[in-house]
């Protein structure tokens, strides 16, 4: 499903963009459809890149480009497992890093790697349709040599190109009930949550605690050693958290029977995340992505909540550069792609702007004028860093 063409993004990009200039920003996260760029291969319309990205620098917003935004051309079969996957990733990279140079200087290579394993290879919702940890482990290890292969691509059409890494995160909080063996899934499922960024930035040797269990799914040590030889710097960590999913707790019934819970996130959520990340990695680091869903009651809280917790942490010293509301409206549910019921059911509403359902025209709402003001109040709304940071 493309998010794009099922919000009428494609035909509405020019007015989308000066809704996003009325919000007072000067950098944005942005997708390009590589699927658009490239139908066939070695075929490339550019297009869709040169013209909203163009129009972006033109209101005076930097484009952090998102390069892979969960999709691939539908050409390369098997998708990230490909055996060319990591080439033709980085290819379009630089193609269109040549294109911009000089202007555009943020790139993300993929967003959530993670989420892509998982949807692709633990759970099979989509292709290469793999299902199981051994089916995860081989999708994450591929798409972790496409951001490589990428980060190394774009670094060689300028040195001076930052890059975002960007992921899902997620705060496992002690099991109910507390037991060994539910202790034991708790603490292997938060290692998870930092594979992806443990695997680009060689901290995956031997010694770490899942390389053993890599091994196991069926990953080659010569393939693990590959990354320990590909190490690159993190310039930014992106950290995508929601409240109502970023969350989650193993539970076992009085039946017997294991669950994840979804316990929702308030005040101080945003900032044990960040904090996570800090500790391990010591690298700056972003909100790539944040909303809460549904009322605006309840977004307008999480906008207050995630925005204090944002301004503390910058008051400790911690290099938080960055806030993104995502998405900018509304958006169209992944249930979408095995629904049968019409669009407007799908329709969930956690954007600054809500979308009609019927008519998908954007409507203004309250949280523009918050989210404007935010903007506009600099250091004061968001903090003051307390001291510098040496990278």
């Amino acid at each position: 499903m493309d998010e794009y063409e099922l919000t009428q993004h494609y035909a509405r990009w020019q007015q989308d963009l000066d809704l996003m200039a009325q919000l007072g920003v000067k950098t944005a996260r942005y997708g390009i459809p590589w699927h658009r760029i490239s139908p066939a291969p070695g075929q490339w319309d550019w297009s869709w890149a040169d013209e909203p990205l163009s129009y972006l620098l033109e209101l005076g917003i930097d484009p952090i480009v998102d390069l892979v935004h969960y999709g691939v051309p539908e050409w390369m079969d098997n998708a990230f497992l490909h055996p060319d996957f990591a080439q033709h990733m980085a290819d379009f990279g630089a193609r269109l890093a040549e294109r911009f140079k000089g202007r555009i200087r943020w790139w993300t290579p993929l967003n959530e790697p993670r989420i892509t394993a998982w949807n692709c290879g633990k759970v099979g919702w989509w292709p290469p349709c793999r299902r199981g940890w051994s089916g995860f482990a081989t999708v994450l290890v591929a798409v972790c040599q496409g951001i490589i292969r990428t980060d190394e691509a774009l670094r060689g059409v300028d040195p001076e190109n930052v890059l975002v890494h960007v992921d899902a995160s997620n705060l496992w909080l002690p099991p109910l009930p507390p037991d060994e063996p539910l202790l034991a899934l708790t603490e292997f499922r938060r290692d998870i949550v930092f594979l992806a960024l443990d695997l680009i930035s060689r901290r995956v040797d031997d010694k770490h605690r899942l390389w053993p269990w890599l091994l196991r799914q069926g990953i080659p040590s010569a393939v693990l050693e590959w990354f320990l030889a590909h190490r690159m710097d993190l310039d930014i960590i992106g950290i995508n958290l929601y409240p109502m999913l970023s969350q989650k707790q193993y539970v076992r019934t009085r039946s017997g029977r294991l669950r994840i819970g979804f316990p929702p996130g308030g005040s101080g959520m945003l900032e044990q995340i960040v904090k996570l990340y800090w500790e391990r990695y010591q690298r700056p680091l972003m909100i790539a992505e944040t909303a809460g869903r549904g009322r605006l009651s309840h977004r307008l809280n999480w906008l207050r909540d995630s925005v204090a917790d944002m301004k503390s942490l910058r008051e400790q010293g911690i290099p938080l550069v960055g806030y993104t509301w995502w998405p900018m409206f509304a958006l169209i549910s992944w249930a979408y792609r095995q629904g049968r019921d019409p669009l407007r059911n799908y329709v969930v509403q956690m954007g600054l702007w809500n979308l009609d359902p019927d008519t998908l025209e954007r409507v203004h709402t309250p949280l523009v004028d918050v989210y404007r003001e935010l903007v506009a109040g600099g250091a004061q709304a968001v903090g003051l860093l307390q001291r510098g940071f040496r990278g």
